[in-house]
């Protein structure tokens, strides 16, 4: 008998499964990488000093933590229920760290609090149409507030939505396919500054091994 088809968040219920014996261990929030390769890159300095931050599609919730841990108040947003109790039994009883399951423009559109940065590590950004995106965070931002996302260095000419199959899904990836955006980083630049975004910096971080995928890094602020 065939599968039903996964919903989305059923999909996303998937990501980095766990294969080991007994309970999964908590990852170490000692550090706040940015790109697939721990220690490469900046750290947290890129969201400047914030008192309250959200982060969209944290999924384990690592980096979330490893600002909690640094004084900040932080929210996780993811849309998979099953990341968003993993996350919570991690990490239950570290201050001023929360996780909340819903869609990133749903939950931008509905929630009334207000941040200092809004961030995504290979995230929800990734995985949503900027169009619709980026004035839901613009208006959550307060004035000076920083925008930042990470993900893969583009494929040059496969820009926009593309198609994606989770590996991790065990010969069910073609049930639903997963749009994530892509562009070069000045598209990126000139889409934030449509919406309105200022002192904007797109870049590709290259690997610290020749050959290897960069990361796509983007930081943006709203005026002042």
């Amino acid at each position: 008998m065939p599968h039903a088809p996964m919903t989305p968040a059923e999909y996303w219920d998937k990501y980095k499964p766990y294969k080991g014996e007994g309970a999964q261990p908590a990852p170490q929030a000692d550090r706040f990488d940015w790109t697939q390769y721990p220690g490469h890159g900046p750290g947290s300095e890129v969201l400047g000093r914030p008192l309250h931050a959200l982060e969209l599609g944290p999924a384990e919730g690592k980096e979330a933590a490893h600002l909690a841990l640094q004084g900040v108040e932080v929210t996780g947003v993811d849309f998979s229920p099953v990341q968003v109790e993993r996350a919570r039994a991690w990490w239950r009883g570290t201050p001023g760290l929360s996780f909340a399951q819903g869609e990133a423009c749903s939950y931008l559109s509905s929630a009334p609090a207000e941040y200092d940065a809004i961030y995504s590590v290979w995230g929800a950004v990734w995985f949503t149409d900027p169009e619709d995106l980026f004035p839901c965070v613009f208006k959550r931002l307060s004035p000076g507030g920083v925008f930042a996302f990470s993900q893969a260095e583009p494929v040059a000419g496969s820009y926009g939505p593309q198609q994606m199959w989770g590996k991790w899904l065990e010969g069910r990836e073609r049930e639903l396919t997963v749009l994530r955006w892509q562009y070069a980083p000045e598209m990126w630049a000139d889409i934030l500054k449509r919406h309105g975004f200022t002192d904007i910096d797109a870049h590709v971080l290259k690997a610290p091994e020749a050959g290897n995928l960069g990361t796509l890094m983007v930081r943006a602020q709203v005026p002042a």
